[in-house]
């Protein structure tokens, strides 16, 4: 879950809804500059889903008893952080077995950094790795991927991960690095205009001007236990948060 703190309580955002806006920038990627997801769909499909492990851990988020809020993605334990990735990418395997890759690609990227992060975690965390690992390379025979399109879309992923992050979460001026290009890796910059649009250069997008949203709840105040935090965020009315995103 996404908890973006403000002066009274916080805006809520679950993370398979901040999923779907990474998937709303994964369908409109791709031009001269940037080449696009391969197959699109497929892959976009993967970014709006990669997630999924998320689906029952958001209904019923833990409490962080010192912000009175949900506990954030940020303040996952290592056994929370596997206990909802390991698997997920089988949630999509009767779906589409690109889609179930990109998601095993994502939790492993994110147990990579963990480990690296959290040296006294890394031989459970690097476990998970090894089994992800196991499973792309199934699951690239299968579809007839190659090492240097699964590096590609791994990296692609990250990107719409972070933005999608920045949007949300109002991190500025916030770099998007080893993004690929056509010309290699680059860095992304992702910085507000005036008129509250944002803008990223260099540019990755098929059209001058994207519009993307995704769905959120706003808790009023802090709560006092786990139980008040729950009743709230089953009161709380769904709000829309749209972002224009424009070339600069």
């Amino acid at each position: 879950m996404l908890v973006r703190i403000e002066d009274e309580g916080a805006l809520v955002i679950g993370q398979l809804s901040h999923a779907w806006l990474s998937g709303q920038l994964a369908r409109a990627w791709g031009n001269e500059s940037f080449p696009a997801p391969d197959p699109r769909e497929a892959v976009a499909l993967g970014a709006e889903q990669h997630d999924i492990g998320w689906a029952r851990a958001d209904l019923e988020p833990p409490f962080n008893a010192d912000t009175g809020l949900p506990r954030s993605f940020l303040e996952l334990t290592v056994d929370e952080h596997l206990g909802i990735w390991r698997g997920a990418p089988e949630l999509l395997l009767s779906q589409s077995l690109h889609a179930a890759l990109v998601v095993s690609l994502h939790g492993r990227s994110l147990s990579e950094l963990r480990a690296h992060a959290s040296p006294e975690h890394a031989e459970l965390l690097q476990r998970h790795v090894a089994e992800e690992r196991a499973r792309q390379t199934h699951l690239c025979a299968l579809l007839g991927v190659s090492e240097s399109q699964l590096e590609r879309t791994r990296r692609q992923m990250w990107a719409w991960d972070g933005i999608s992050l920045a949007l949300c979460n109002r991190w500025r001026p916030f770099t998007c690095k080893d993004v690929p290009s056509r010309d290699g890796l680059v860095e992304v910059e992702l910085s507000d205009r005036a008129g509250g649009s944002v803008t990223l250069d260099p540019w990755p997008f098929d059209r001058d001007v994207l519009e993307v949203r995704c769905e959120a709840r706003r808790l009023a105040m802090r709560c006092e236990h786990e139980a008040a935090m729950r009743r709230a965020l089953e009161h709380a009315d769904p709000i829309t948060l749209d972002f224009t995103l424009a070339a600069a």
